[in-house]
């Protein structure tokens, strides 16, 4: 086989899987994308060579993170479209200190940034109260915080609606993986739906007819009612930075903004 044929195979077969997860048929992604299926067939088959800018248009029209894009360009012989720091380099200092003070600012309500894979960057002074609750172990880096959400030595056992927080948790994995380029999320479902098994929750279980799903807390000092939102970068053309995130946690009833209040004053 020669080194075209497998560098257009590699492509094809990266292309087919974005189109399948999209739930596309050639013929649909040809009329969305103004491509003939014909040339979509022969693009998967490998029979076809891609140009630069047929790689970048089928990105476009299969909405394709960052990172799944420079994939494609690498399977079909380019150089990476999009850069990919470290939020530590200097070209990101300013970012990084503009998240630093979205998190402090949270305070004293708890915040945590976190990358494509729910694992820890950093945290507010906030984010105590739920580590207070968490064996040690489990906040040893590296920290993934839907592990420790959902792990038996976590929070797991200081949530009151376990088994609808579960889930809601395993649905946004599943959804998150579903279009993610990493296939870190795909091993972090698996481990989060087996720990709703052993726990004999079902991870399927749909939540009851609320506005907004709240985790409640059996604290220590009295019961605690949150919730939360999930915040992302606008417009990002970095792939760390598109795949980093907030996660703020609120106050939903004024019982527990008096206790956050008064526990930070």
């Amino acid at each position: 086989m020669t080194a075209a044929t497998t560098t257009g195979t590699a492509f094809g077969s990266l292309l087919r899987d974005w189109r399948q997860r999209r739930r596309l048929t050639q013929l649909d992604l040809g009329i969305q994308a103004d491509v003939s299926a014909r040339h979509l067939s022969f693009l998967e088959t490998g029979r076809s060579k891609p140009s630069r800018d047929m790689v970048l248009h089928l990105s476009e029209e299969l909405d394709v993170p960052l990172r799944g894009r420079n994939e494609l360009m690498i399977a079909a012989g380019f150089a990476p479209a999009y850069s990919q720091h470290g939020l530590d380099d200097a070209e990101l200092g300013e970012v990084q200190r503009s998240l630093r003070r979205i998190l402090d600012g949270q305070e004293p309500y708890p915040a945590v940034l976190v990358d494509g894979s729910w694992n820890l960057i950093a945290a507010n002074r906030g984010i105590a109260l739920l580590t207070d609750l968490v064996d040690p172990e489990l906040l040893v880096p590296p920290v993934n915080v839907l592990r420790v959400s959902l792990h038996p030595r976590g929070l797991a056992p200081h949530v009151v609606d376990l088994e609808e927080y579960a889930a809601h948790l395993v649905s946004r994995v599943r959804r998150q993986a579903e279009r993610a380029a990493s296939t870190g999320l795909r091993a972090l479902l698996g481990e989060l739906v087996g720990y709703c098994r052993d726990a004999g929750l079902d991870p399927t279980a749909q939540p009851r007819d609320r506005i907004v799903l709240p985790l409640r807390l059996r604290h220590p000092d009295q019961e605690l009612t949150l919730f939360s939102t999930v915040a992302v970068l606008g417009a990002p053309l970095d792939v760390t930075l598109e795949e980093v995130a907030i996660e703020s946690f609120f106050p939903a009833d004024d019982a527990t903004a008096a206790y956050l209040r008064e526990r930070f004053a």
